[in-house]
């Protein structure tokens, strides 16, 4: 039975908002949400206007949805009207809020146990996206795709969950009758180009050539729109693969071994030569430059295109 009050609260926003689509999916029909379903504007509409919806008798479906998102300033400006309506609320509407949190000590949080629901939303840790993307191409397409194809996808296009799951619908059409989503599915539709064209740039770092490294990087950003979001992942595994291989020819292993544990398909003479001109000790730095860049850009301090070409600058130049 649905409840009358859903209040969805994290963090991250990109997440909150794809926990919201989802719930409005599974209450109501996406035929029924041009005269089902009202979105307000905390900052436009007031609490009259909401409670006005809520209590609107429902056309051509059986409920009234009203959802008010980033509702912080919201339910803070108007507890004192919120609470009654808690109290008594509409049997044929549903109230959806958005929140960065909810305390659980005041009296809309008490009241909303016994007539509504908290979901709480919290990013994945980095080791479990590999399930949570198993169980969602599982769900919604009957696909299976493996930890190694999941860890790659992740490495391309980065640890944004929405965006993954977004990855995994055009996956899911591209693999068509195919019962798994393979690494080659992911390397075909999504990262051969992305992959591709890192490599080319890493290939200018070993060499020292920064204005070519330079030109490939912002070339990258040129043609995939979607780059300010994946650029780093690309570089990250081609890093680690990279310091993967050196630890592993070190230590005497075969190019056919590693080969087959990387899965070292295409370039394969590059890679090697580049293997041959760096030692481990630099692809460490290499990689602990790229996870600085990475936090960098991921706490707003610079924007990816600025950030990566001072760091391919720096690594070339050395």
């Amino acid at each position: 039975m649905n409840k009358l009050v859903y209040v969805i609260a994290g963090k991250d926003d990109s997440l909150v908002s794809s926990r919201c689509e989802q719930l409005l999916d599974s209450l109501i029909e996406q035929s029924q949400k041009a005269t089902g379903l009202f979105n307000a504007d905390p900052d436009s509409n007031s609490i009259t206007e909401v409670l006005d919806e809520l209590r609107t008798a429902p056309f051509l479906t059986d409920k009234r949805i009203v959802t008010v998102k980033k509702a912080d300033e919201f339910v803070t400006k108007y507890r004192d009207l919120l609470e009654p309506y808690f109290d008594n609320p509409c049997p044929t509407g549903i109230l959806i809020l958005t929140v960065g949190s909810w305390k659980s000590n005041t009296k809309l949080a008490k009241k909303l146990q016994s007539i509504g629901e908290l979901i709480s939303v919290e990013a994945p840790r980095r080791g479990e996206l590999p399930q949570q993307l198993a169980s969602y191409a599982n769900d919604a397409y009957s696909k299976k795709i493996s930890r190694s194809a999941a860890e790659l996808l992740i490495e391309i296009t980065g640890d944004e969950l929405p965006r993954l799951y977004c990855e995994i619908d055009k996956l899911a059409m591209f693999a068509d009758k195919e019962k798994a989503i393979t690494e080659k599915h992911i390397e075909s539709l999504i990262g051969h180009n992305r992959l591709f064209n890192a490599f080319s740039v890493i290939d200018s770092i070993i060499a020292g050539n920064a204005p070519e490294a330079v030109e490939r990087l912002r070339g990258m950003f040129a043609d995939d729109k979607s780059a300010e979001y994946t650029v780093v992942g690309a570089f990250a595994f081609h890093f680690r693969r990279m310091f993967t291989a050196k630890a592993m020819t070190n230590k005497g292993d075969s190019i056919g071994l590693i080969i087959k544990k990387l899965q070292i398909w295409s370039n394969k003479d590059r890679f090697f030569d580049q293997l041959k001109q760096i030692p481990l000790k630099q692809i460490g730095k290499y990689l602990q430059r790229l996870a600085e860049t990475d936090y960098a850009i991921k706490t707003g301090r610079t924007q990816a295109p600025v950030a990566m070409e001072q760091m391919v600058l720096s690594l070339a130049a050395k």
